[in-house]
Parts: C-alpha cells; sequence; structure tokens
C-alpha cells in the first residue's frame, strides 16, 4: 500500500472465534500489515489457544479481566509503536470490510493526515444492515452534540475503524484515559485539540448482530465521557476555566501508565 509499515490492533472481548478468525484473515489479505495482534479480554476456555493455532503468525495477547475496547487497543498500539509508522485498529465484530479498513488506512500511510477516522454517517458512506432505530436515534444524537463541542469535526466519532500516525500516537498517548467504548471520542478530542490533522473517511460497514453493548447506557455513559473529553481538550488549549475545574479533582492516571490487569 505504501512504503511506511503497518501495525494493526484488533480488540476482543469474547469474541466469535470463527468470524474473527476468517476477519483477521481477511485483514491481512486486504491490507499487509508488518505486525498484527489481537488484544483479547477475559477469553474463554480455549479460545486463546484456538486462535493462535489457527493464526500462528498473529499475536494474540490476553488479559485475565475485562480491561475495555479503549484500554485494550491503546495495550496493543504501545506494543507496537516502536516497530511501524501507522497504527490502526478494527473491531472484532468484522463490521468494517477489510476493504474499507483499507481506505481508513490509506490516507495515513500515504501521509495526507495524521488520523483518520472511518465514518459510517457520512454522506458517501454505505450501510448495510442497519442498526435498531433506538441505536441510530441515540447516536446522531451524540454525533450533533460532539460536533458542538470538539475541535474535531465529524459526523461519526464511534465507528470501530480508526489509523494514526506513531508520531501522532506519540502526542497524543498521554492524554488518553476512557478504557472503554468513549476512548473513540477521546482520541479524536485530544487529536483535535493538540492541532493534530484529522481526516474522516466513507465506509462500508455493516452492522452484526449479538453485540454486548446496551444502547441506553452506552449512551449515557458516552455523553458524561464527551464533556469530560471537552474538558481535558480545553486543559489542553490552556483554559484557565478548565484548569481551575481540574484543581478541583482528584488525579487521574492515563492509560499508558496504568498496570496491566
Amino acid at each position: 500500500m505504501a512504503d511506511r509499515s503497518l501495525g494493526l490492533v484488533v480488540p476482543a472481548y469474547r469474541p466469535d472465534v470463527d468470524r474473527l478468525t476468517a476477519y483477521v484473515r481477511a485483514c491481512r489479505t486486504a491490507l499487509d500489515p508488518t505486525a498484527l495482534r489481537i488484544e483479547l479480554d477475559a477469553p474463554t476456555a480455549g479460545t486463546a489457544d484456538t486462535l493462535r493455532e489457527r493464526l500462528p503468525d498473529v499475536v494474540v495477547s490476553v488479559a485475565r479481566e475485562r480491561r475495555g475496547k479503549g484500554a485494550a487497543i491503546t495495550a496493543g498500539f504501545e506494543a507496537l509503536a516502536d516497530e511501524v509508522d501507522v497504527l490502526a485498529f478494527a473491531d472484532a465484530d468484522g463490521s468494517t470490510p477489510p476493504e474499507s479498513l483499507a481506505t481508513v488506512v490509506t490516507p495515513v500511510l500515504d501521509g495526507r493526515t495524521d488520523l483518520a477516522v472511518g465514518s459510517r454517517r457520512h454522506p458517501d458512506s454505505e450501510v448495510v444492515g442497519h442498526q435498531t432505530l433506538a441505536r441510530r436515534r441515540l447516536g446522531d444524537g451524540f454525533a450533533w452534540l460532539a460536533r458542538r463541542l470538539l475541535d474535531a469535526d465529524c459526523y461519526d466519532y464511534q465507528c470501530g475503524a480508526k489509523a494514526i500516525s506513531a508520531d501522532a500516537w506519540e502526542r497524543v498517548r498521554p492524554h488518553l484515559y476512557e478504557a472503554g467504548f468513549a476512548w473513540d471520542v477521546e482520541l479524536i478530542a485530544m487529536a483535535g485539540a493538540l492541532g493534530l490533522r484529522v481526516l474522516e473517511v466513507p465506509i462500508e460497514w455493516e452492522d452484526q448482530p449479538g453485540s454486548t453493548v446496551d444502547p441506553v447506557d452506552t449512551a449515557i455513559s458516552l455523553g458524561t465521557a464527551l464533556f469530560v473529553a471537552r474538558h481535558r481538550a480545553k486543559r489542553l488549549q490552556d483554559s484557565r476555566l478548565h484548569d481551575a475545574i481540574a484543581r478541583r479533582r482528584a488525579d487521574e492516571t492515563a492509560l499508558v501508565d496504568r498496570e496491566e490487569p
């Protein structure tokens, strides 16, 4: 795809092993990454061994407890950051076809952007198998609010397909705290606050059944995390108000400084 090297991370919690195996193989064919890691959280017995047997050229990293999507991706990126020029991740359910993932990765490999954000809601995107009406409405409302609160203007902040240059990752990594699904929002918010180039890329996307995400609980958590991300972004931009707010709160530990479970 380019002279720059690519590292791909797939975070997975209790995955469908057959689906994940097929997806990882297809991603390897479409993207030809230099390194590929599965970050596996709290797997059932035998899952890791089966994946290692089926995918002998893929690193399968196992955490005994559920770290959360953001913590898993962060761990994978940290493991690969010194080896490759570009870091990318894709959700394990395969909602983003490998060919679409390649379109997300390409502008970072080509040096046209620092962070590429796959987008299901972009006008040029193609969505197959729509989510339920409730999930769509909650997602649309969240994106509308995020565009008004963050520097990075996107149609979709939560799509499970993103790529970032290793240099940009080095700048962003100390400012990421969200261990779960809100990590995507925080990544974009911090990139925007740091003045990095953010490019939204339309993709083909297919909703997969069997999601473990509760739409209402997730919407509440994401809404809270959005305001926290905005607060942290404003601090990076030397906001006196947000510095004053931060002094009243207990210090938190960035993901890269936390111990692995």
